[in-house]
């Protein structure tokens, strides 16, 4: 690397005039693109080559990487270029990636962010992280190896997440002598796959990347090879703002800007069209028009302004709109709904569950939402469509999820930013999914709320009484189902109306489709929600005993109801009690291992941490219990414990 080290001169006007640097560079466009492919491919290497060949080392890097590739390199004597990027202790240690790895370099012509996302299948999903904003994924094959599982696996995901511009990089080529035939025979067995998931148009390049063959310039080592250098094809690959430019005008809100009482204007990102003073648009979900007065920034007016660029519109009129809403040409709005199909990548170790309600980000939008029903699992290595109820880590779903109230959407394939979405679990925070919206449900246009003149105050006042929901949660044998069925009975010796729900006796109807898992303890209440609800609709004092083991169903099934109508009763009985009470002889088959699934044996139960009432059924007996409970919900004066 002598000849390199006397030869390789970055830019000058860095050094001699940053800003003038900086000022070349601003108007440049920006190209996002990912390196994937499987294990040892040569990602990593690939993006040291290009950072090197496009001359963004500066010297006292050159001379650090030249030291770290004689102690931890994987090239003997000479330059490891994947030092550059493998930046974790591990990933140098181990020699692979492990984390995303972001990058910036640029040319004369372009600009670039590559990010480096690792081959490993348990870190699938950093691979969606980078991959989620990228336009072009340059995939990597080895020479000797051909195409393999990992190596679909990245281009299947390459193209669900919408990623139309496809490189596949056939790298160490050296290895193999730079035979013709060898690359031949992978291109075309890629393209037989690539077909298969609808990719429909791909450019094959034979590189390596240590050697730097085809990489910044084209190779005499391939003579065979007529198509472009890889940074050739960098530099003049069209870029997926172009598309967007000539879309209809969309423009998310993520700020109502009101500095005084004489401006209101509208802040986001332009996610698609043009928009100049003077169009028409229409604020959706609302159906509200008007016209574009000003396209205000920071550094003035402007006449236009187009995908991709921030600004703060203000509206001839007077409108409602506001964050979450979506302000569109007027001519072509997109779609409202509250039920779609969409694909879901899960990120974390907790499975997903059908029926549990998570916090969904979608464009500028915050709400909650619901997996309503998994349709099926894909198998990324092998495409199979197989079934499921529940959803682990790094897997793919098609699942139907609902959001309690209508959204502005586009197609994922359209438009990334109104079409994808990402789920929060509500007790963490923690993301733990994404997803690409495919289409509304047709239920969703067709069904809508039909309005009552016979209000749910009027039948509780019709009754005398206020509509309320005691939710007994516990263990199994610690006492709930007893204790609500004498406060029913007391309620009922007052004239009050009540109805009593119960675990057992609902899974004889209502519910008897359904098992003991994590997935179905969710439907189950998810139903028994919605069936309470509609009984305190119709004025009455409603009771439930269920184990009801996970907080976040709790939660849900509060939210259903009004502010103050649900009365959590928590039946506080420690395990070795209820073990001991044991009458219908559950725990003991749980413990001898016929009996799968049970809740305080190999099934959590989740305390309630805010409960109203909190029973304690050592110190008192069901009887006391019962006629304290009686008290405060007349009184409408809740104890923590009784």
């Amino acid at each position: 690397m002598a000849d390199a080290d006397t030869s390789y001169r970055p830019d000058a006007l860095i050094a001699e005039d940053i800003d003038a640097y900086l000022d070349t560079h601003q108007h440049k466009s920006l190209l996002r693109f990912i390196t994937c492919g499987s294990v040892d491919d040569g990602k990593s290497t690939l993006i040291g080559r290009l950072l090197y060949d496009s001359k963004m080392i500066f010297e006292d890097q050159l001379a650090a990487l030249e030291s770290e590739s004689k102690q931890v390199g994987t090239q003997g004597q000479e330059i490891d270029f994947a030092l550059l990027v493998d930046g974790l202790a591990a990933e140098r240690e181990q020699g692979i990636t492990i984390d995303v790895a972001y990058r910036f370099f640029a040319t004369e012509k372009r600009k670039f962010i590559v990010a480096d996302t690792p081959g490993h299948e348990q870190y699938t999903r950093n691979m969606v992280t980078g991959a989620s904003t990228a336009d072009l994924a340059v995939i990597l094959i080895d020479a000797r190896k051909g195409v393999l599982t990992q190596t679909r696996r990245h281009s299947y995901l390459a193209h669900l997440l919408g990623i139309r511009n496809i490189v596949l990089a056939v790298n160490k080529m050296d290895l193999v002598d730079y035979d013709q035939a060898t690359f031949d025979d992978i291109v075309s067995d890629y393209a037989d796959f690539a077909k298969e998931i609808g990719i429909e148009d791909f450019l094959a390049i034979p590189i390596s990347g240590l050697a730097g063959d085809n990489i910044a310039t084209k190779s005499e080592t391939t003579p065979w090879y007529d198509g472009p250098a890889l940074l050739d094809h960098l530099e003049t690959v069209g870029i997926d703002n172009d598309r967007l430019r000539a879309q209809p005008f969309r423009l998310p809100v993520q700020w109502v800007n009101r500095p005084n009482l004489d401006f209101r204007g509208f802040s986001g990102m332009i996610a698609s069209g043009t928009v100049k003073p003077g169009d028409p648009v229409r604020v959706v979900p609302s159906g509200k028009t008007s016209t574009v007065a000003k396209i205000v920034t920071m550094d003035g007016d402007l006449d236009h302004a187009v995908a991709g660029q921030s600004v703060t519109i203000t509206l001839a009129d007077e409108i409602d709109c506001s964050r979450g809403d979506v302000i569109a040409a007027a001519d072509a709005p997109p779609e409202v709904a509250d039920q779609f199909e969409a694909t879901i990548v899960w990120m974390d170790e907790e499975p997903m569950l059908s029926g549990r309600p998570y916090a969904i980000k979608t464009g500028t939008n915050s709400l909650r939402a619901t997996i309503t029903d998994q349709k099926y699992q894909v198998n990324v290595n092998t495409m199979e469509k197989l079934p499921g109820k529940t959803l682990g880590l790094n897997g793919i779903a098609v699942c139907n999820i609902a959001t309690d109230k209508p959204i502005p959407f586009t197609d994922y394939d359209e438009n990334a930013d109104l079409g994808g979405f990402i789920l929060i679990d509500r007790m963490t925070n923690a993301t733990v999914g994404a997803g690409m919206i495919h289409f509304a449900l047709r239920r969703s246009q067709n069904i809508h709320w039909q309005a009552v003149d016979v209000t749910r105050e009027a039948h509780a006042e019709l009754k005398n009484q206020k509509a309320k929901l005691l939710w007994f949660t516990g263990l199994s044998g610690s006492g709930k189902s007893t204790i609500a069925n004498l406060v029913e009975k007391k309620l009922h010796a007052m004239g009050r109306h009540t109805f009593l729900l119960d675990g057992d006796n609902v899974r004889h109807g209502l519910n008897k489709d359904l098992g003991f898992t994590d997935a179905d303890r969710v439907e189950n209440i998810r139903r028994v929600g919605e069936v309470a609800k509609l009984m305190t609709d119709a004025g009455l004092i409603v009771m439930t005993a269920f184990i009801s083991p996970f907080r976040a169903e709790r939660r849900m099934v509060r939210q259903m109801l009004p502010e103050g109508d649900f009365v959590e009763v928590f039946v506080d009985t420690p395990l070795e009690v209820a073990e001991q009470r044991d009458v219908k002889g559950l725990y003991k088959k749980a413990r001898a291992g016929e009996l799968k699934n049970f809740t305080g044996i190999d099934s959590p139960y989740e305390e309630p941490e805010e409960a109203e009432i909190r029973v304690n059924t050592v110190e008192r007996s069901a009887e006391e219990a019962a006629e304290h409970i009686v008290e405060m919900l007349i009184n409408e004066s809740w104890s923590p414990t009784i």
